[in-house]
């Protein structure tokens, strides 16, 4: 691109410098290359919003998968709350510290947002100091290893789960690094580091062995004895003296945690910096709207801060007192943010071209919407994308076709070869698509919510097809089984059933020397006040009761009562499963219509669908899909909760019995319902010949 030959001057000098005509999309194959060309200082961008951050994060690493790209996040709360940022948030912003103290001398994109660049960070002493390093062979001492996790904001739990837990099982430490996705083992004999592996936290078995383990801080709030004196004095002086009355300062002086005790984060450290210490020879890039958002945000914090002042004047029923700290301690100001800038060499990007003579411009535009053939009455949105394509081609422009996810590309590829869009083929990757004949329409997995154009290039996203698309993360299948996996799941006082000996209440996680070693086991207690010890290993054992629990009795331990009960439900279970065997045989031997989902509509008709299919959801589509087509009455119920995607099913259902000739009625229990789905279904069924 000549405009990157136009800008490289500018990265070596201080000062503001405009990419005009550079829409979202583009950015994403520009940065890159800006990255490459300022070299091991590296990028710094900064994002409008999390959800911008985490979609050009994917587009950046689809056209450059070998660059380093770091995400640097916000806390996951507002200014002034009463709430802690999650610890994967926590664990997350160390990981990238972390890293940065590190310098690797390659190129690398640091993303970040407005709300993470005006929030000040922990000292860079923090995360040089705090550092634990142990190979497979060392000898390495498990008090003080375990000693140097809980001063360095790891919490001691029964089971690893989330990013800064770790166990102690006898000779094994399990510890979930921050950053890391997966927790590691460390097997000791003695003081002999045996190995280190990486395991899957769900179901136990290891995944890898390692062969070096670093540690950083888990928290940027320790209670270790020398944050805990630098708040005891901080707040003296920020508050006029000390207050046993202030939970906040009661629950630190005595190194317990408190909830929404990031918010005083200066007086565990003395001062705070800033991301610009971390990073300071890297370009800062601004996406649009950065100045905007930057507004925004100071003036919220500065709102935010006033209304916790004015509430101490008042009294607030059942609240702790909340004392603020001000502004300038916790956020960067206005004025300091322009100091920041000042000796810096900083790109501001803009989505349209700009009359400044000064300003580069990339040759940018946004992709064309289809949105006026999806509004007009027995118009075809996809004969209108084809006719497009077929105009870029003839303009010379290598054309992309932009999808969400592999699925989504295979349908609205299947659609589009319906309606004569060829040749069309499938890229795995920005290099192969590249390597195409520009006569060649690519479909790609991107995730992009508009497409974007210039000279030789045009992106059509999806989104510019189908309309909006409400893209939900995949949940990770769980079995059915009702098992428990971890023990942030229960508390004491909990009734739990155990496999073997039936209903027990739960009572905590104890500490027991087996063999001389300490072992983490669950106590439950059971009728006359019998104990059972479960090793934490073994909680798979235990299911939560699932009724009321007043008046429940609690089994007795070695008693007979537990197996009889279970005895007598496994027999009842077979008579049960007898009628129903019975009724199914019955059914099986009645025949219906056959009714087969029609080829090209029933896709185009799915593709309308706003949403990406959780892998539950399909599996019950397809299920419903597949009872319509035997010929047979239909036996199927499909469960939910609210919002997970049932009125698809039926959705789909009714299109292919409609189709098929047939009437359908839609039974629901209320008024209101009725009208929310008559608005549904008349909103989906829009166009078609029914």
């Amino acid at each position: 691109m000549s405009a990157l030959d136009d800008l490289k001057p500018h990265l070596t000098m201080p000062g503001r410098t405009t990419l005009s005509a550079l829409p979202d999309g583009l950015d994403a194959m520009v940065l890159p290359e800006i990255a490459l060309a300022a070299g091991a200082g590296g990028l710094m961008h900064v994002c409008r919003d999390d959800q911008h951050m985490a979609a050009l994060e994917d587009q950046i690493l689809y056209f450059a998968p070998t660059l380093e790209v770091l995400r640097f996040p916000a806390w996951d709360c507002l200014p002034y709350d009463r709430v802690s940022p999650s610890a994967d948030i926590l664990a997350r912003r160390l990981a990238v510290l972390a890293r940065l103290v590190k310098p690797s001398g390659k190129p690398y994109i640091l993303l970040t947002t407005v709300n993470a660049i005006l929030q000040r960070t922990v000292p860079q002493s923090l995360i040089s100091q705090g550092t634990f390093t142990a190979k497979p062979g060392e000898r390495v001492n498990g008090d003080k290893l375990q000693r140097f996790l809980i001063d360095n904001g790891f919490s001691r739990v029964g089971t690893v789960v989330d990013p800064g837990d770790f166990a102690v099982r006898g000779g094994l430490i399990d510890i979930f690094p921050p950053g890391a996705t997966v927790p590691v083992r460390l097997d000791f004999f003695g003081d002999a580091l045996e190995s280190i592996r990486s395991f899957d936290a769900q179901s136990q078995r290891s995944i890898a062995q390692l062969k070096i383990l670093v540690l950083h801080p888990a928290n940027e709030v320790l209670l270790n004895a020398a944050s805990i004196a630098s708040f005891r004095s901080g707040y003296a002086e920020a508050f006029d003296g000390m207050d046993m009355n202030d939970p906040l300062y009661e629950s630190v002086i005595s190194a317990r945690r408190y909830q929404g005790m990031e918010h005083w984060l200066p007086l565990f450290h003395g001062s705070l910096g800033t991301i610009f210490d971390y990073v300071p020879e890297a370009v800062l890039s601004l996406s649009h709207s950065t100045a905007e958002s930057m507004a925004a945000r100071q003036e919220q914090i500065e709102e935010f801060y006033d209304a916790r002042k004015e509430a101490q004047q008042k009294q607030s029923f059942g609240a702790a007192p909340y004392k603020p700290l001000k502004p300038a301690r916790l956020y960067v100001t206005p004025s300091e943010w322009q100091q920041l800038c000042a000796d810096r060499t900083v790109l501001e990007q803009s989505q349209f071209e700009s009359p400044s003579a000064s300003a580069i411009s990339f040759s940018g535009k946004q992709g064309r919407s289809f949105a006026a053939e999806r509004a007009e009455a027995g118009g075809n949105v996809y004969d209108a994308v084809r006719q497009h394509t077929e105009t870029l081609r003839k303009g010379g422009k290598r054309t992309l076709i932009a999808c969400w996810s592999e699925g989504s590309a295979d349908r609205l590829g299947t659609i589009l070869r319906d309606h004569d869009l060829a040749p069309l083929v499938v890229a795995k990757d920005w290099a192969e698509a590249a390597k195409h004949d520009v006569g060649i329409v690519s479909m790609i997995v991107l995730p992009q919510e508009q497409g974007f154009e210039t000279p030789e290039l045009a992106v059509i996203a999806e989104q510019d097809i189908l309309g909006d698309r409400l893209v939900r993360k995949a949940r990770k299948s769980k079995k059915a089984a009702d098992f428990l996996t971890e023990l942030s799941s229960i508390s004491a006082g909990d009734l739990m059933v155990h496999v073997d000996h039936g209903i027990g209440r739960f009572e905590g996680l104890k500490t027991i020397d087996v063999q001389g070693s300490p072992h983490d086991c669950l106590l439950l207690i059971y009728a006359e006040n019998s104990r059972l010890f479960l090793p934490v290993e073994n909680l798979e054992l235990l299911t939560r009761y699932g009724s009321e629990s007043d008046g429940v009795q609690l089994d007795r331990l070695g008693g007979g009562a537990w197996q009889a009960k279970k005895a007598k439900l496994k027999e009842r279970i077979r008579e049960i499963a007898g009628d129903l065997i019975k009724t199914a045989a019955a059914r099986e031997l009645k025949s219906g219509d056959i009714l087969l989902p029609p080829e090209g509509a029933f896709d185009e008709f799915c593709a309308r669908f706003p949403y990406e299919e959780t892998e539950d959801q399909l599996t019950a589509i397809e299920a419903v899909i597949e009872d319509l087509g035997k010929g047979r009455p239909m036996d199927r119920l499909v469960c939910g909760d609210v919002g997970f995607g049932k009125t698809e099913v039926a959705l789909r259902a009714a299109f292919v019995a409609a189709y098929a000739g047939k009437q359908v009625a839609l039974m629901v229990p209320t008024t209101l319902l009725a009208r929310q789905h008559y608005k549904n279904f008349v909103e989906r069924f829009k166009g078609l010949p029914l």
